[in-house]
């Protein structure tokens, strides 16, 4: 049986990245005088700068559609079908997560963005569809 732990802590540790980056942009925001610091108590007051906003805003999506790549990855250990073909799937799922928000992060260009996003949910899908007909083969 494949260990699915690794692709879920590079996944974590995707999360974390994005976690510094979007607290240094917030540092980086305030020092500049860009955004004041009551801003942040309430996240009222005014409109968050591109950046931080930006950060922030990947920082949420990593807990919107990655909880079901947890959950499968969850699933399919323990229901013993931890297999090969699902592993080169959640490795799939990572790189092109981190594809994601490089292009998110940086030059934000839509056209790759979006088709990032589609194809991790189909990456996303086809680990669901890979699950569920190895539990149901298995007997």
């Amino acid at each position: 049986m494949t260990n699915l732990v690794y692709p879920m802590a590079a996944m974590v540790l995707l999360t974390a990245v994005v976690l510094v980056r979007m607290f240094r942009s917030r540092v980086a925001a305030l020092r500049s005088g860009l955004i004041q610091r009551e801003f942040y108590r309430l996240h009222q007051g005014g409109d968050e700068p591109e950046g931080p906003r930006k950060h922030a805003r990947h920082f949420v999506n990593l807990f919107e559609a990655p909880t079901l790549f947890y959950v499968v990855c969850l699933a399919a250990m323990v229901s013993g079908v931890a297999t090969p073909v699902m592993a080169i799937l959640a490795w799939s799922y990572v790189l092109v997560r981190m594809f994601h928000a490089a292009v998110h992060l940086g030059g934000n260009r839509l056209r790759y963005r979006v088709r990032a996003y589609a194809v991790g949910w189909l990456v996303l899908l086809a680990m669901w569809i890979q699950l569920t007909i190895a539990v149901s083969t298995r007997g």
